[in-house]
């Protein structure tokens, strides 16, 4: 696992973070996190799903090319909203089709929140704007919201290296 701080420079960072959450920004409701009628809920949007890029995809650019993924399979932001306690959502991988060492998972994160990342390992990286984790896309993780700010918002790639 790689745990990268600052990972963008500012004005591309600002200018994702501000795009995504301003008024504008278009998400998505989802009634699931994980599994369906798991009794959670999140807003989602796709920049890439099944492999193929969404008109949004542009944003990222200096993401995805510091990245230097061979192939995309998705990337999707999320968006879990404001609760009085911290709500783990389940351990999961995000591919179970795919069997192979070089598919990865790499989070960035939009926000600073109290939320976090948990690997079921016990690994837990806190939710700071700018910083990227990426690990190997069979390490099993759950997502959290958050209580201290209105949103937690991350971005979730997995590619191929």
């Amino acid at each position: 696992m790689h745990v990268i701080k600052n990972f963008l420079k500012e004005e591309e960072f600002k200018k994702i973070k501000d795009t995504m959450l301003s008024n504008e920004f278009p998400w998505y409701f989802i009634d699931s996190v994980v599994e369906p009628k798991d009794g959670h809920y999140q807003f989602i949007h796709h920049f890439y799903k099944d492999c193929a890029p969404a008109k949004s995809c542009y944003l990222l650019n200096p993401l995805v090319n510091l990245l230097e993924p061979v192939s995309i399979v998705r990337i999707k932001a999320n968006l879990t909203t404001n609760s009085n306690k911290i709500i783990e959502h389940g351990y999961h991988t995000d591919y179970n089709n795919f069997s192979s060492p070089n598919l990865k998972t790499a989070i960035f994160y939009i926000n600073n929140n109290n939320g976090y990342t948990k690997f079921e390992t016990g690994e837990v990286i806190e939710s700071e704007e700018n910083k990227l984790v990426v690990f190997d896309a069979d390490k099993r993780h759950t997502g959290t919201n958050c209580s201290d700010k209105k949103c937690r918002v991350v971005i979730n790639l997995n590619f191929f290296k």
